[in-house]
């Protein structure tokens, strides 16, 4: 697939799934501009590598994301990757933390893709990175998060519905345990999280990244408001 003349906006693109998604667009030929939060040395490095822009927006500031897009003017293909994972007791977990959290999956999330859509032209792409858990979710510690994964589902089929009349699709992908620095698959946690899995290995970026690119192409024009796993039997 080649995305020349197209260009590509990746909300959390400087580390893990995001860096993978920029480095397959940048090799497909899109123009990329990415946004990162705090890693300044990463998104700097891959800008190098790729000949992508590095934005540094925060994802859970409605305002800041809302001026990045702005100013980035019309986007074919917007990605939604920024994502943090807030786990623990309900009971004891701090608040703050949670709604920092609800700002990044959910709003960040709602919000971009709205601004995304105002300059997008006819059939263009949104693309939403969400998880496998909002469908199944066999470990305890996790509603809060898992609540934010399951908004991005409705959200999704809602735009889907709103967009739909100029052939703008909505999408959202749902890896499952995937080899990045959030969930090593050599970390603490690796063990518990292959159990459930009918392919017992972790995931890697990339293979999220192709799926990416799959449902951005041409190819894809048919499929919207749908979710996407890619999670080795996980959520099966």
């Amino acid at each position: 697939m080649t995305f020349s003349d197209l260009k590509v906006f990746v909300v959390g693109g400087s580390r893990g799934i995001g860096a993978a998604i920029v480095r397959r667009f940048a090799a497909a030929g899109a123009t990329v501009m990415f946004t990162y939060a705090a890693s300044a040395a990463a998104a700097d490095q891959l800008a190098a590598e790729t000949g992508a822009q590095a934005l540094q927006a925060d994802a859970g500031t409605r305002d800041e994301l809302i001026t990045a897009i702005r100013d980035a003017g019309p986007i074919d293909i917007f990605v939604y990757n920024a994502g943090l994972l807030v786990f623990g007791d309900p009971l004891t977990l701090d608040a703050d933390e949670v709604d920092r959290m609800i700002d990044v999956n959910v709003r960040g999330a709602y919000f971009g893709s709205v601004e995304a859509s105002r300059l997008m032209p006819d059939g263009g792409r949104i693309l939403v990175i969400g998880s496998d858990t909002a469908d199944s979710m066999p470990f305890p510690g996790l509603a809060a998060y898992v609540l934010t994964k399951a908004a991005v589902q409705g959200m999704a089929r809602g735009l889907a519905r709103d967009l739909g009349p100029r052939d703008i699709t909505i999408n959202v992908i749902q890896p499952g345990p995937t080899d990045t620095d959030m969930n090593p698959a050599d970390g603490p946690r690796a063990a518990g999280m292959l159990e459930p899995m009918a392919i017992k290995r972790y995931g890697t970026a990339d293979e999220v990244a192709s799926l990416t690119l799959y449902l951005a192409g041409p190819q894809a024009r048919g499929i919207t408001g749908a979710m996407h796993t890619i999670d080795g039997g996980f959520a099966a």
